[in-house]
């Protein structure tokens, strides 16, 4: 991974998913309240949990995969692995743009302009070859 282009992507993407799981744990402490989050739908303090331990761990490993991508960890997954999860990722980033620009809550709706920033960054990542 040589372009500038793409190191950046990488570092950006570090920072805002940074700031997503902090948000993550600000719900799961209670500090923000959960009714703002998952469309509104979540009714119980135990759907809160399930459904917030299962972001942050997706979080993780999206770090964790641009940590390998960007070259500051030693590759522990295959530079495959590594581009399908980036491509998973992406789908998912981009169906969430989507879905959030019909959410229930204002606040959430907003997420559109992250989510479709994050499936933006990543589109650069996949496709570097293609843009330099």
């Amino acid at each position: 991974m040589n372009t500038k282009q793409s190191r950046f992507a990488i570092v950006s993407l570090l920072v805002l998913n940074t700031a997503v799981l902090l948000f993550h744990i600000a719900i799961v402490t209670k500090i923000a309240p959960y009714n703002i989050a998952w469309g509104g739908s979540l009714k119980t303090d135990s759907e809160m949990y399930v459904f917030e331990a299962i972001s942050i761990l997706i979080n993780l490993l999206f770090s964790f995969t641009l940590l390998i991508k960007g070259n500051f960890i030693r590759p522990l997954l295959s530079s495959k692995t590594v581009q399908v999860l980036l491509w998973i990722f992406f789908v998912i980033y981009a169906l969430n743009t989507v879905g959030n620009l019909f959410a229930v809550t204002s606040f959430e709706k907003y997420f559109a302009i992250l989510t479709f920033l994050f499936a933006f960054l990543i589109g650069l990542i996949i496709f570097k070859k293609k843009l330099s």
